[in-house]
């Protein structure tokens, strides 16, 4: 069954099903920006950006489409097989992937694979683009910043927004990340905190302290959203 669902035809279809559902979500949901005048300066202007929600919130994440379509903009996802019907529907809304991955220790592919993709990054957000960033994902822990987000930032130079993202009526499965499904004709909020910045002399010690930090601010963001929605959190 696994081999079944990790084939190219069936993850091709998950993809066109997600990607269908989010814009869905995306034109039904009355969405509510809080703090979106945080963001107004880079959406206007010429600099790259790094912006992070939980990856728990993906089936919600367009709600923030309308803001990132106004620049170049990519998201990172996971190269997995799992990771590629993400991947599709991503693209299918206009948002290309690079596929990202945390090296587990000793698997010296996976590391040159996410070096390789952090590079690409860099790269792409020194040059002006946008990057998406799901920092808990693929594997969580759930609302826990990895740190790949932040050398990102450092080795740009770019700033980094958080975007708490919750809508009501919606599910919650009972997955790791407990991923969220809004309903169609309810309410959404999307609550905006930044810029952000990694120092570029920051070293290891300083990177793990911003990364608790960040992941602080961006569950609060998240649960302040959840709040604008009426939804108590689970």
């Amino acid at each position: 069954m696994k081999k079944l669902l990790r084939s190219d035809a069936v993850q091709a279809f998950l993809g066109w099903v997600l990607g269908t559902y989010i814009r869905l979500i995306l034109a039904t949901v009355r969405w509510r920006h809080e703090n979106l005048e945080c963001v107004e300066p880079v959406l206007a202007g010429d600099s790259g950006a790094i912006a992070l929600f939980w990856h728990g919130r993906v089936p919600l994440c367009l709600a923030t489409a309308p803001q990132w379509w106004r620049k170049r903009t990519r998201a990172f996802v996971s190269p997995s097989s799992d990771g590629q019907f993400i991947a599709t529907a991503l693209e299918m809304a206009g948002f290309p992937a690079i596929r990202i991955s945390s090296a587990k220790k000793g698997d010296a592919a996976k590391a040159r694979q996410a070096v390789a993709a952090i590079r690409e990054a860099v790269t792409w957000v020194s040059g002006g683009g946008a990057l998406v960033i799901t920092p808990d994902g693929p594997r969580g822990p759930n609302e826990v910043i990895a740190q790949g987000a932040l050398q990102i930032a450092r080795r740009s130079g770019q700033p980094v927004f958080l975007m708490g993202i919750a809508a009501n009526p919606a599910s919650q499965a009972k997955t790791w990340d407990k991923v969220m499904f809004a309903l169609p004709f309810g309410r959404g909020s999307v609550v905006w905190d930044g810029p952000l910045f990694v120092p570029k002399d920051a070293d290891d010690v300083m990177i793990g302290q911003l990364a608790a930090e960040w992941s602080a601010r961006l569950s609060s963001a998240t649960r302040r959203a959840e709040a604008l929605v009426g939804r108590t959190p689970h």
